[in-house]
């Protein structure tokens, strides 16, 4: 992405010259809180604004190459480029085996759709054993297994995921990040992952990227941004001796981030 703007409705701005990459095989975590913009971000990656009346009025995005800055989602979809969208979006009323083939719905090699399908099963183990339910049955977990197992489905060059760990037991979260930095690196697929959850982030991700009012404020590797003193207390949670601070600190503490001095 490269200086990219984001307006809704013509006139309110969500995204402001914002340029980050994510190389083959690398995994890229996109950290910020509410109303950062980094589903805005995703969305214009995978070219799903316009549904919101959103549109890419300057700039470019670019896959592999080729630009895709404003594009048909079905064509970003085929250029390699999956998005995983937030609140656990499985086809309820058709099972787990049936979710994974809709994954595939634009391919044609079959033989290769049921040799993925088992790689899936093997990355999730439990989904196997519930090929034949009805995945609107599924725990939150199971759900977002059937997310990612469905995206995979489609050979994604890039796989865009939007909150993947929400409400799920840290357990599940662990599990769920060590697939996908399993499959990243089997694979040589890119990944962009949206997360509050910091720390869960940047144990997979090889650099990061942390957003504030539509704007990128601060990018560095895993290991520059988890010893850097500000992301470390305002993101990891990883402060002072005392961990607690007063509600006047914290105001303090919010006007002398050194990214927006």
């Amino acid at each position: 992405m490269r200086n990219v703007d984001v307006v809704f409705d013509g006139v309110i701005q969500v995204l402001r010259s914002l340029s980050l990459e994510v190389q083959p095989g690398q995994i890229v975590a996109l950290m910020g809180g509410n109303g950062a913009g980094k589903t805005t971000t995703l969305k214009a990656a995978s070219s799903l604004l316009a549904a919101e009346r959103g549109v890419v009025a300057s700039g470019q995005v670019l896959l592999l190459g080729a630009d895709v800055t404003n594009a048909d989602p079905g064509d970003v979809v085929l250029g390699g480029a999956v998005q995983v969208m937030e609140g656990r979006r499985v086809l309820q009323h058709l099972t787990v085996e049936q979710n994974l083939r809709v994954g595939a719905h634009f391919r044609n090699d079959k033989a290769e759709v049921s040799a993925d399908m088992a790689e899936v099963f093997e990355y999730f183990p439990r989904l196997k054993d519930l090929i034949g339910r009805t995945a609107g049955f599924l725990s939150g977990g199971e759900m977002q297994m059937l997310l990612v197992g469905r995206a995979l489905m489609a050979r994604p060059s890039l796989l865009l995921l939007d909150e993947p760990s929400m409400g799920l037991a840290p357990k599940i979260v662990r599990e769920l990040f060590e697939r996908v930095a399993e499959v990243s690196a089997r694979r040589g697929m890119a990944v962009l992952l949206v997360e509050q959850n910091a720390r869960a982030a940047l144990g997979i991700a090889d650099y990061g990227y942390v957003m504030e009012n539509g704007r990128i404020v601060l990018h560095g590797t895993r290991d520059e941004l988890g010893s850097n003193e500000d992301i470390r207390e305002f993101y990891l949670g990883l402060g002072g001796a005392s961990g607690r601070r007063s509600y006047r600190e914290t105001k303090h503490y919010k006007r002398r981030k050194r990214w927006l001095g």
